[in-house]
Formats: structure tokens, sequence, C-alpha cells
């Protein structure tokens, strides 16, 4: 799966999903991006987009975008707190739908 790390996970999350193919928002050159245009221009290249943005949402209409998005919910973004839920990200990766939220942890 072609998964994109929103600014706010650790980049090195990324040596954690084997067998997925994952970028960072940084790397795709979309820091900054509000949102909306990140969302957008996420769907033209990527399956999921994971992030700790837990009003992500709310704030825009994800069934508009042919992307799934993951919000991983830690008590912080350290990857220390995320390693944990990497166990069922990876089981909601696997029945994730286009236009779809999952939510996994907390």
């Amino acid at each position: 799966m072609r998964l994109l790390l929103d600014e706010s996970l650790p980049r090195r999350l990324r040596a954690y999903l084997p067998g997925h193919s994952v970028k960072t928002v940084v790397e795709m050159g979309w820091s900054g991006y509000k949102n909306g245009r990140l969302l957008a221009a996420a769907a033209a290249e990527f399956d999921a987009f994971i992030t700790a943005d837990k009003n992500l949402p709310y704030q825009q209409n994800l069934t508009t975008l042919p992307i799934a998005v993951v919000v991983l919910e830690a008590p912080s973004n350290e990857r220390s707190q995320l390693l944990p839920l990497l166990p069922e990200l990876e089981r909601t990766l696997r029945g994730l739908a286009p236009r779809h939220v999952a939510r996994v942890g907390n």
C-alpha cells in the first residue's frame, strides 16, 4: 500500500512499516500545505494518509477524495508512543477502503 505520513509524525516511523511504500509530506515537497490541498495532492498518489491530527476528519469532507485517512491516537507524537499502535495499524490497513477514516489507538 502507498502511504503518506503527515508532518506531525516522526519520519522514522516508516521504517516500521515494511511491505508498504511510505513517503513523508516533507519528502514530497508538500510542507505547509493546508489539509484540503494536502489531501487532494495525496489522493493522486497514495492509498492512505496517516496523521495524528484528531480533528482532520471533522475539518475536511473526506468522502470526495479517493484516499483513506488513518488517525493515530496516542498520548503524544513521539515514536515511543506510536510504536505500540503499529500492530493495530497494520490490521487496519488490510481492511481500509478509500474515503474511509479509521482511528487507531485510544
